[in-house]
């Protein structure tokens, strides 16, 4: 099922992004706009988690680097009948935990600093046991794409503000200005 909600979402952004183009710029802004979308949804599919790591900071761990919380994620994982997921630490103090990626083969589990000092182990791997449930029921895709979509819905609206062109006051104020 989420895989249809994905795919929807995927085929509502780019047509979106084909009839604003058109509005903007005609036949040419609308192809413009579709292949923007295109390259949005390749974009966003093949390298979602990526794009997330880095936006929290996040670092990869091995089990050398945080044997406690790889050896939790590993053995949850594995009650739950998953591929290992990567590991990834945020530097933030705010408590978080997230997963993310295209599928159970690509996902990333991440914490932030600030939940592992917070919560006890038991409680984080609570925490963890729910991340991993985002993975098998492939939530993360979805989170991901819908987060996307509002990114990319609101760069519409700044793009629509700085091109979007000027009011007929500020017309008119230019027309009586120039000369003829």
């Amino acid at each position: 099922m989420n895989n249809l909600k994905v795919f929807a979402l995927m085929a509502g952004m780019t047509a979106l992004f084909g009839v604003l183009g058109a509005s903007f710029a005609g036949q040419g802004g609308m192809i413009t706009f579709l292949l923007m979308a295109g390259v949005m949804n390749f974009g966003m599919y093949w390298f979602s988690s990526k794009m997330v790591l880095r936006a929290y900071g996040a670092q990869v761990v091995t089990a050398a680097e945080a044997p406690q919380l790889y050896e939790m994620v590993d053995r949850l994982r594995q009650r739950a009948d998953l591929p290992m997921p990567t590991v990834a630490i945020a530097p933030h103090a705010q408590p978080n935990a997230f997963a993310t990626g295209r599928n159970p083969e690509n996902a990333v589990v991440c914490v932030t600093e600030g939940i592992m000092r917070l919560i006890s182990p038991d409680e984080l791997e609570g925490v963890i046991a729910h991340e991993l449930a985002h993975i098998k029921n492939r939530d993360m895709l979805l989170q991901t794409f819908t987060a996307t979509m509002a990114g990319a819905i609101s760069n519409l609206a700044y793009f629509a503000v700085f091109f979007g062109g000027r009011d007929n006051e500020e017309e008119e104020t230019l027309s009586r200005r120039s000369p003829r």
